[in-house]
């Protein structure tokens, strides 16, 4: 990244997120000693659209019990403990944000999927990984705080095998202006870096991936913003409520001002599904 990794970290991490969390999971009506995923994952799925794209992404992958499957920015776990729980396979994490890494490492004990599912504090430019390490790698919403984007790439086509798939779920840039900011992953511009959906393929090919599929999840995403909207007029919660656990009072003026450069194309979701060329 191109300044501290401090300047990152801090706009995720204002202490006492355990605390938060189990206050909410108290208040769902959830023992926060023994969550269930159902329970955690409004709060736990941090980013776009929450479980239901983590759900569309693992369906779209065919992964192994035996697979080794890499995490790229894992926050506190949700999408990790989702797939050790759906495919058997062994997760490793690896999160800048020091207070993800702990507290997704107690989620995963108290879920009992320790066994299969581990977090590394790290650097994504710089992974404590030897060579071929995985069978495939995701990341979701995480390279927007990433200015050398071609480094990322080719650190995750480091570690991931021959042959291996590499999905990326990501904010990219769209027409017009910057967003306005606060956004979930940056207070302002110095630490936000979003490329277009055609730099992101540009880069994957040139670090040695094959691009099997690009696509824009924008009316998706649109559409998953208007689901709780109108649910919160009806008084209930919405489905995904981890802006708010991880952002609290700034929360609204976040999602307000994404809905905002979605609804005006500012931003584009996209999903990529890549393969490391042999």
């Amino acid at each position: 990244m191109n300044l501290p990794e401090s300047g990152v970290s801090a706009h995720y991490s204002r202490g006492e997120l355990r605390e938060r969390l189990r206050a909410a999971l108290v208040e769902d009506g959830a023992d926060p000693r023994r969550p269930s995923l159902a329970a955690l994952a409004p709060y736990d799925q941090f980013h776009g659209r929450g479980l239901e794209a983590t759900v569309e992404i693992a369906d779209a992958l065919a992964i192994r019990a035996a697979d080794h499957v890499l995490d790229v920015g894992s926050g506190i776990g949700g999408p990790a403990r989702y797939f050790a729980a759906r495919f058997g396979c062994r997760v490793t994490g690896i999160d800048l944000t020091a207070e993800f890494c702990e507290v997704a490492r107690e989620l995963t004990r108290v879920t009992g999927l320790d066994v299969n599912v581990g977090f590394v504090d790290g650097d994504a430019l710089a992974m404590p990984f030897a060579d071929a390490s995985f069978d495939g790698a995701y990341s979701m919403n995480v390279s927007m705080n990433i200015a050398d984007k071609p480094a990322l790439y080719r650190e995750i086509h480091r570690v991931v095998k021959p042959g291996g798939w590499l999905m990326l779920s990501e904010i990219a840039r769209g027409a017009g202006a910057d967003p306005d900011f606060p956004v979930p992953w940056a207070a302002s511009s110095e630490t936000s870096f979003l490329a277009t959906p055609e730099a992101t393929r540009g880069g994957l090919v040139a670090a040695g991936f094959d691009v099997v599929q690009l696509r824009s999840t924008r009316e998706q995403a649109l559409a998953s913003i208007a689901r709780a909207r109108a649910m919160a007029d009806r008084g209930e919660k919405p489905p995904h409520r981890a802006v708010a656990l991880i952002h609290g009072h700034i929360a609204r003026t976040v999602m307000a001002n994404t809905a905002r450069a979605l609804a005006d194309g500012r931003l584009d979701p996209i999903e990529v599904l890549a393969t490391r060329r042999r």
